[in-house]
């Protein structure tokens, strides 16, 4: 994620910390210095702070532990303002596994509120309740309550949050994982619009975690059925043969002359028949903005990117394109540059599909015949 700051990797997981977070502290600390007039107060204030997103960074291990039980990797976790998120391979289909990986988090925080519940009942430092506030209180005491905060608000039954996965595991377990997704999302978004309506009356941060749970839901839905409409298809299926690409010693003009000529933007750049880098569009505009005129296309191209074999599923490709921020990918075997599979050309693979399969039902039922060949715009040569 952009604007995020390594913090380090612990039991294999990269841990980020995004820039917005110290916004966050900042704020924290001018609460309780308006307060308090100390710089004491103010202190402990940022200390529970940090003290509590550690918490949420052992709720996000928690998920990470899960998964990799089945087997998923976790690619890196980062420490937001809102709270953490812990980017996953991929999400366990299975809905039990989902279930598990979902509840984890939770069970962390609940595990963290007893520990600390002990000690402070064993210990006879329990304060009353209403003694307990946001910029008063017990040091661990605050830390407990936060904990117990912390599971019952990912519990709500709402994507990105972990309750919106359990309620989709539940469901799935009933009906069909997309349609399963379709549900819980409806009431994800339910839940958003009573969130945004108690915001307006109390706190205007509900109102942004309202607009963002909506969002949130909604992505969800077109994930699953973007990938249901890939199906089991591989990047060969949709890869385009005919393309353009450059040598590292082009200057960009020649680039520019071939994107206003043609239908690419990116354009793979090739040494010796080996793929050395891409050309994005964004970045020769970049050059060129920067006064770049007469530099080379080895100034400019990207050296870091990502690759796919033709028996890739279009699924990882799709995903992976979508996190690299990276528009079009080659298509490599054995170090021979075979095609390019871009998300345009994945759009109208997966307009086809649906097509295609309307068509196969309305055939199915008799109603209509249709011609796939037709149907897809490609002819018999």
């Amino acid at each position: 994620m952009k604007w995020s700051w390594k913090i380090g990797t612990f039991a294999g997981v990269v841990v980020y910390l995004h820039a917005t977070f110290l916004v966050l502290l900042g704020g924290i600390a001018l609460t309780h210095w308006m307060q308090y007039h100390r710089l004491l107060p103010t202190l402990l204030g940022v200390s529970l702070t940090i003290a509590i997103f550690a918490c949420v960074v052992l709720h996000e291990y928690g998920h990470a532990f899960a998964a990799r039980r089945f087997g998923i990797a976790t690619k890196d976790i980062t420490l937001l303002p809102i709270g953490g998120m812990a980017r996953l391979e991929r999400m366990p289909e299975n809905p039990d596994h989902e279930l598990c990986v979902a509840l984890a988090g939770p069970t962390v925080n609940v595990a963290l509120a007893a520990v600390l519940g002990m000690y402070l009942l064993l210990t006879g430092h329990f304060e009353p309740v209403r003694q307990i506030g946001l910029t008063h209180g017990l040091f661990l005491e605050r830390i407990l309550f936060a904990n117990l905060f912390l599971a019952g608000f990912n519990l709500i039954p709402a994507f990105p949050m972990d309750g919106g996965r359990v309620l989709r595991a539940l469901l799935a377990k009933r009906t069909e994982y997309k349609r399963a997704t379709r549900m819980a999302a409806s009431v994800g978004q339910g839940s958003a619009v009573v969130l945004g309506f108690i915001g307006l009356f109390t706190n205007p941060l509900l109102l942004l975690i309202a607009l963002f749970v909506w969002i949130a839901s909604a992505r969800e839905v077109a994930l699953v059925e973007t990938k249901s409409a890939l199906g089991a298809a591989l990047a060969k299926d949709a890869m385009i043969p005919e393309f353009r690409t450059l040598s590292p010693r082009d200057g960009l003009s020649k680039a520019v002359t071939l994107a206003l000529g043609g239908w690419q933007q990116d354009f793979p750049v090739v040494d010796q028949g080996r793929v050395v880098g891409m050309l994005l569009g964004t970045d020769m505009i970049a050059s060129l903005a920067n006064g770049d005129v007469r530099v080379n296309v080895d100034k400019a191209m990207r050296h870091d990117f990502p690759v796919a074999s033709p028996a890739e599923s279009l699924e990882s490709v799709f995903t992976r394109l979508h996190e690299t921020e990276v528009a079009t990918m080659p298509i490599v075997e054995n170090g021979k540059l075979l095609g390019l599979v871009t998300l345009g050309n994945l759009d109208e693979h997966m307009m086809e599909q649906s097509a295609l399969t309307k068509a196969g039902k309305m055939m199915g039922s008799g109603r209509v015949k249709v011609d796939p060949l037709a149907l897809t715009g490609r002819a018999v040569t």
